[in-house]
């Protein structure tokens, strides 16, 4: 495995360029510069907005102010990822956050005052033609009255919004930045350097010695940390607790929810239906420790491929040419948006040192979108660049599409374009593929995707319902308790099959999603819709396409439950989480009757 390198020493063909954003951190201070007038002449309307004509201008000016704040937050943000540890990016990243922290304060009067006005007059403003860009903005925060705070309480929330956002801030400059690894050992002795960015890929070796010693040195420093890692997560859940009650929502669930209209019933759908299934998650945790010729299954060999001696790895141009072939069912506009994005540098590759962990994509109205990915050469890389190339691509069409103000999309539908270019991904490879061995592989990626997404993402929901209820009880989050829940979850969800080791209880401390909370879960519910879309993209071919390439480019214009019925989904009700669930039912089958034809 060869050494991470400095960022400096990164051939720049393969980083991102930001030039889209700003060409230079010397351009970006000029705007940062511009920042406190636009600010200050929004702050003016306060006290004003008593009519339509008042209400539109301060909506065009607000509007404007934030599309420039999203580029210099967004930018530095970027510029931040690429090193955690650099100081001046650090400190970029730190003043457009907090200048956004402070025009969330400064504005916070707008919606309590809007709403403050007579039911009468609020109807009519809404209805008014000068309005009517805006409107569904308007008749979203008519709905949100009863539970938006006077003036000054909002005020108050908004000043304290930065200081909320300590916990998150502070767990991840931990993992990303502080905490150290020792080297994991394989079964020759041979060390080999352990990251947040390498875990997985070590976890994924078929060095039985290799992975048990990444696993056990990789839990150990969390549970170095566990004590300020508790504290960050308990302080992150109680904040959401405080808010839920001062705005009279019956929990932070609800009220988290309600921001996408989506009722509580379909995160508790999600959860009963996959409890209900749970039995044909534990048949794939036995089939992975007969495959395998484990007496035991550890956590330490859920990750590792099932078919042995097909695990290649993959060059990036190689990983492009599969994600063209795979979305080339979405047509050639499509395609030719993401050979751009391939070809202008949209994403930053391969792993540095100091570069955050994982994979996202982001980007700004007025930019391409940017994919940051940490690029290893397993079919799991290139599976994370077909994912990130699915949100990017939506960003895109609904940025072409929509004005700025409807332009961003629901976190509720965030993970279904990403996902359906995972699953075009899979079945474009086992379309073509013949060899019992090579198809078992593809499959165990296929099934891997249900395991991750579905299940595991419905997990972690069910232990931040668990948390968060706990919070809102007043009762203590220590890391005893959080162990103690996590730990049960993962006996629930994986059954008999495995063996729990001690370490398996510290890794609710290394997910950063719980810093979004209640997000996660739109993994499970976006991963069932996107097994629906993919199968109508593929069996129904042009009016499948038409409406799933209307769906992405409706942005916020629509509640995000209406916009997938009009792709051809309805998350309101459980049928699409047991229609994934019966694809994952096939898919294991298959790879059954694989394992049965190979004496496996």
């Amino acid at each position: 495995m060869s050494e991470v390198k400095e960022r400096k020493e990164m051939d720049k063909a393969f980083t991102w360029d930001l030039s889209s954003l700003y060409t230079s951190d010397a351009d970006w201070e000029k705007d940062f510069d511009e920042i406190g007038p636009k600010l200050d002449a929004c702050a003016a309307f306060k006290g004003k907005l008593d009519c339509a004509e008042n209400i539109r201008k301060f909506y065009d000016a607000q509007f404007a102010l934030f599309r420039k704040l999203e580029n210099i937050l967004n930018y530095a943000m970027l510029r931040h990822s690429e090193d955690t540890r650099a100081a001046e990016a650090q400190r970029m990243y730190d003043r457009a956050f907090g200048t956004y922290a402070r025009a969330m304060s400064a504005l916070s009067f707008a919606d309590p005052e809007i709403l403050s006005l007579p039911e009468e007059e609020l109807e009519a403003i809404t209805a008014d033609e000068c309005l009517k860009e805006y409107r569904f903005i308007l008749e979203k925060l008519l709905k949100r009255k009863a539970h938006t705070l006077s003036a000054a309480e909002e005020g108050v929330i908004a000043a304290f919004r930065e200081a909320l956002q300590t916990p998150e801030r502070a767990s991840s400059a931990l993992m990303d930045a502080d905490m150290l690894y020792e080297p994991a050992v394989d079964s020759e002795g041979n060390t080999h350097e352990l990251t947040g960015s390498n875990f997985v890929l070590l976890e994924t070796s078929s060095d039985r010695v290799l992975r048990k010693s990444a696993f056990e040195n990789f839990y150990k420093t969390f549970k170095n940390h566990i004590n300020t890692l508790a504290a960050t997560y308990a302080g992150n859940a109680k904040a959401d607790a405080a808010e839920a009650a001062l705005r009279h929502y019956g929990s932070a669930r609800e009220g988290r929810l309600a921001q996408d209209n989506i009722p509580v019933s379909v995160y508790d759908n999600l959860i009963d239906t996959v409890r209900a299934n749970m039995d044909v998650m534990h048949r794939y945790a036995r089939l992975r420790k007969r495959i395998l010729h484990l007496d035991e299954l550890h956590y330490y060999d859920v990750y590792t491929p099932l078919a042995e001696g097909v695990s290649r790895h993959y060059t990036y141009d190689e990983a492009q040419e599969m994600v063209l072939k795979a979305v080339a069912p979405l047509g050639e506009n499509y395609c030719e948006t993401v050979r751009g994005a391939f070809r202008d540098r949209w994403i930053d590759v391969y792993p540095n040192k100091g570069k955050s962990s994982g994979a996202y994509s982001s980007g700004t109205f007025d930019s391409n979108p940017y994919i940051l990915t940490n690029f290893t050469g397993t079919l799991d890389s290139v599976s994370t660049i077909a994912h990130e190339m699915g949100h990017s691509l939506h960003s895109w069409h609904t940025n072409h599409t929509q004005p700025y103000q409807y332009a961003d999309y629901s976190l509720f539908v965030a993970e279904v374009a990403s996902t359906v270019n995972e699953n075009l991904l899979i079945e474009s490879l086992l379309k073509e593929e013949k060899d019992p061995k090579t198809r078992l592989s593809l499959l165990n990626q296929y099934l891997e995707g249900f395991k991750g997404t579905v299940y595991r993402q419905t997990m972690f929901a069910e232990f931040e319902k668990i948390t968060h209820a706990m919070a809102e009880e007043n009762k203590a989050l220590d890391p005893d308790t959080l162990c103690g829940i996590y730990e049960q979850l993962i006996r629930d969800y994986f059954g008999d099959a495995l063996v729990v080791d001690d370490e398996v209880k510290y890794e609710w401390a290394r997910i950063p999603h719980f810093y979004s909370s209640f997000y996660v879960y739109v993994y499970a519910t976006g991963y069932s819709a996107a097994v629906a879309l993919s199968q109508k993209i593929l069996n129904e071919g042009e009016s499948a396409v038409k409406a799933y390439l209307e769906f992405l480019s409706m942005g916020s214009s629509r509640y995000p439950l209406d916009e997938l019925k009009h792709a051809g989904v309805d998350l309101s009700q459980p049928a699409p989480i047991e229609t994934a669930l019966k694809k994952f039912d096939e898919v294991l089958k298959e790879a059954e009757a694989i394992a049965d034809e190979l004496g496996l």
